[in-house]
């Protein structure tokens, strides 16, 4: 699905990846089933809750690849079609897809009353995490001691 976007793709070179995940979210964008819900547990730490009613964990299969959280439900039919007088449960088969941030790890997973709970957490590594900077001489900040001479012989006497 080419094109969809108002802006030539021709234009950016290098970016091919991005623009297909785009074309598949658009693609993806009216997907309801099954429907879901994104819980913010802590400022790190969310739960992605899934209703899958009828399935079992033997039916669902839980994948990261490329920073891509898929998850799928697939079951064999169960009964004939012709049997029901009213079916408003759905039993089709299932792919959702979810692009995780690059620090987002997915901690596990359990299916309880037909809902699937997905834990996913945001792990930063120590060199991206805040930190600290204490204030200090500016002497004290370089080794460099030619600079240092230099600004103290540039402030006025």
């Amino acid at each position: 699905m080419t094109g969809t976007f108002a802006f030539p793709r021709n234009a950016f070179l290098g970016f091919d990846h991005i623009f297909d995940q785009l074309d598949n979210i658009h693609l993806h964008a009216k997907d309801t089933y099954p429907p879901h819900n994104v819980v913010k547990e802590g400022e790190m730490k969310y739960t992605l809750e899934m209703a899958v009613a009828g399935f079992t964990k033997e039916h669902i299969d839980i994948e990261v690849k490329d920073h891509i959280l898929t998850i799928k439900g697939d079951r064999p039919a169960r009964r004939e079609q012709s049997k029901y007088v009213h079916k408003g449960i759905s039993a089709r088969n299932w792919n959702k897809s979810f692009r995780l941030s690059e620090y987002t790890e997915v901690t596990g997973a359990d299916l309880t009353d037909g809902i699937l709970t997905v834990g996913l957490e945001v792990v930063l590594p120590e060199e991206k995490r805040p930190r600290k900077i204490s204030i200090t001489k500016h002497e004290e900040l370089t080794n460099d001691h030619s600079r240092t001479k230099k600004l103290k012989s540039a402030e006025p006497a």
